[in-house]
């Protein structure tokens, strides 16, 4: 009777630390995947600057939500990097933290997705890619066939070959009055050129509700 009880005791014991080791293992499983990994699309907000509103203002969908800029991030030595092509800058790698404050704003947030179904050669294909073309200028008219890129054009140009995203007819009208926006107005006439209204482009609202992306986490 005492060595049963002896070693029910210490099965107990040994039961609870496998337990606890499951969920210790649960715990920091779950919790990865909730860390930025290379690859990863990130959305940032709109800011108060006139362009940006303008984007958001005429490329909302049906799920709302109100990004203006796109990236694509690199972890690299537990830094997060960040390739996306910059209004000023052009296309260009830089730290999480000033991809975040290069809004000049301080209500700042983007959220980080994740593609479904990919593998680490098709990343690190992308980022390669990403990398190869730091150094081109800006696509101001956000027409496709144009020099430079514009920030969804080039995360659209890096996951081309895997159909992650997809393009549709651009519209520069505002919902409210169906009317052109008044920002795209003044954009295109600094221009000089004709508003491109139903070209095929991208935008980060269309491209952050492709059902071949899903969330991760909000960072702000």
């Amino acid at each position: 009777m005492y060595i049963r009880k002896r070693y029910l005791f210490f099965w107990m014991i040994n039961f609870k630390r496998i337990l606890l080791l499951f969920f210790i293992v649960l715990f920091f499983s779950c919790n990865s995947s909730k860390e930025i990994k290379t690859g990863d699309i990130i959305f940032r907000g709109t800011t108060k600057s006139e362009l940006s509103q303008a984007i958001n203002d005429v490329t909302q969908t049906n799920i709302k939500t109100n990004y203006t800029h796109i990236g694509v991030c690199e972890v690299i030595d537990n830094e997060v990097f960040i390739y996306h092509a910059d209004l000023d800058k052009g296309v260009v790698k830089e730290l999480l933290v000033d991809f975040l404050q290069s809004q000049n704003d301080t209500e700042y947030s983007a959220d980080v997705y994740r593609i479904k179904k990919t593998n680490k050669n098709k990343i690190n294909t992308a980022i390669k890619t990403a990398n190869s073309l730091i150094g081109n200028e800006y696509n101001t008219t956000y027409i496709l066939e144009d020099k430079g890129y514009y920030c969804s054009e080039y995360i659209y140009e890096l996951f081309k070959k895997d159909s992650v995203f997809t393009l549709e007819p651009m519209t520069f009208k505002d919902p409210k009055t169906n009317g052109f926006h008044k920002g795209w107005i003044t954009h295109y006439k600094e221009l000089g050129i004709d508003i491109p209204e139903g070209k095929l482009g991208c935008n980060p609202n269309v491209m952050a509700n492709s059902e071949t992306i899903g969330f991760v986490k909000n960072i702000q």
